[in-house]
Parts: structure tokens; sequence; C-alpha cells
């Protein structure tokens, strides 16, 4: 794998990621007993806005600083205040100049009894991300296969909690290892919340992919998507979000999010969202 986040970090699709992920630890924070997050594709957990990688692209002006710098209505800026008050604790001057991986922002909404397991396989990259978070005890760091790492680690003895799964997409066939990863998983742990990340290149391949899922026979799966380019296939158009087993106040609360988040980093504001349950509550 040469794939670097760095290039891409804080971009649209990090923020509609990132800004769900907060909702659904919110909710898990809303009861006494301890949960576990595991983060199976979890990358270096924090980037450089300003050094070469971020520059290059300049993606993240699109997304997190263009979300940081626009006016919401209230309801909206509450909802996104836990991600966007995390975001700034890694920017104490107000500028932005630094972007927190989802290792970096799921450890600033943990608890004293809450726990994290962020696992990467590159090991440059497992070993930055340990630097960011020594001394953290609530934090293990394992050098594992995310798609090993989630067959493995569930069940958590906690049995509460959240597994975001988040690939590289840098090669053929993730897609259907999404599907079997989330099949095996779910298979082990039936209670647990499952996020699954995608690109949105090809319509038609996000299509069967959805089409697929809804036929696993799990129930409660919601599908939430953000599209900010209407341009040709086989460029990152947009990002969507497969959750398993939501807070049950989550679909409300994107009905509010992403209609905000579509408008505000979406091209000349003409950004759409999809927001469907793939299978509901039987």
């Amino acid at each position: 794998m040469n794939y670097r986040h760095d290039y891409h970090a804080g971009n649209f699709a990090d923020v509609v990621k990132h800004a769900v992920l907060a909702r659904i630890v919110c909710h898990l924070r809303g009861k006494p007993k301890p949960f576990r997050l595991i983060d199976t594709h979890a990358g270096a957990g924090l980037t450089d806005l300003l050094g070469p990688q971020a520059s290059r692209t300049g993606e993240w002006h699109n997304g997190i600083g263009r979300l940081m710098e626009s006016q919401l209505p209230p309801e909206v800026t509450s909802l996104l205040a836990p991600y966007l008050d995390a975001v700034a604790a890694y920017n104490p001057s107000g500028r932005l100049v630094s972007y927190p991986g989802s290792p970096l922002l799921a450890r600033a909404w943990l608890r004293p009894g809450d726990r994290l397991m962020v696992c990467e396989l590159q090991p440059d990259v497992a070993a930055t991300l340990a630097a960011h978070l020594r001394g953290d005890s609530r934090v293990k760091v394992v050098e594992i296969d995310g798609w090993t790492a989630l067959g493995a680690f569930v069940p958590p003895s906690e049995r509460r909690g959240a597994v975001l799964i988040d690939p590289p997409f840098e090669t053929p066939g993730e897609f259907d290892r999404l599907i079997e990863g989330l099949a095996g998983a779910h298979r082990k742990w039936p209670t647990g919340t499952y996020v699954l990340w995608y690109p949105i290149k090809d319509e038609r391949e996000v299509s069967r992919f959805a089409g697929r899922l809804g036929r696993l026979g799990i129930v409660k799966i919601l599908r939430a998507e953000l599209m900010v380019d209407a341009g040709a296939d086989g460029r990152l158009r947009g990002a969507g979000l497969i959750i398993v087993n939501p807070p049950f106040t989550l679909h409300d609360e994107l009905g509010h999010l992403l209609p905000a988040l579509a408008d505000t980093l979406g091209h000349d504001h003409n950004g759409r969202f999809r927001l469907e349950w793939l299978v509901a509550e039987k």
C-alpha cells in the first residue's frame, strides 16, 4: 500500500465521516456503562495541513476549512459541536493548521472507563500513530491488517461500542471485502454499531454494493451519503456511510446535518445527500 491519508485529510469525506462518528459516540456516552471503539484502518492520527502532502492537494480547504468558516443554523452547530470542538483542540491558536484523524478524535470523546483500539498495518504509520497516543492507558495501538482485526477483536468485553471500517480503497475488491467483513463481524457481535465508509466514484457500483448489503439478512442498516460534485464517473464525487445498529436518534440528526453539509461543502453550494434505511428494524 502506498496510500497516505495526509493528502486527503480534512476533506469533505473526512468531515461527514467524523461528524457522524461524533454523533454515534455522543449517544454511547449517554449511558453510564463503558464502551469500546475499534478503528480498523486507523492511519497516522494527525496531519499537518501546512505540510507538503496536504498542501499539494489543498482538499481540506473545501472540507474542514470551509465548514469552520461557515455560519450554520443553531441546531446544526449544536450537532457538530463535539466534532468541531475536538478539531479546535488541536488548533489552539484559532488558525487551522492540524487535522486529527479518527483515532485522535475518538480518544477526545472517551470517558475514563471507555476504551479505544486502533489498528494500522504499515509499520511506519503505526509507529507514528502510537507516538501520538502514547501515555493513554485507555488506548491500544495494534500493528495488524484491518480486515484481520475486524474478525479478531469483536465482540469486545464491554459488549457496547462501535467499529469504524474505513479502508483506503487502493486495491480492487474493497466493496466485496466490506460486505464479507461486516457479515462475519456481525455474526460474532450482532448488537454492535458498525460504521462503513466508502467513496462514491461510480454510482452504479455503489448501488450494487447497497443492494448486496440489503440482502445480508442484517436489520437496522442506515445509508447516508454526501455528494459534492456532479462530475463524470471516475472522480471522487461523494462519500457514503453504512451504519448498522445506529443510535435511535441518528436518523433524525442526519436529517438536519446532511442538508447543511451538502449546502456548505457542495461545489457552488449544489451538493446533494441521501439518507435512507436499506433495512429497517423488524
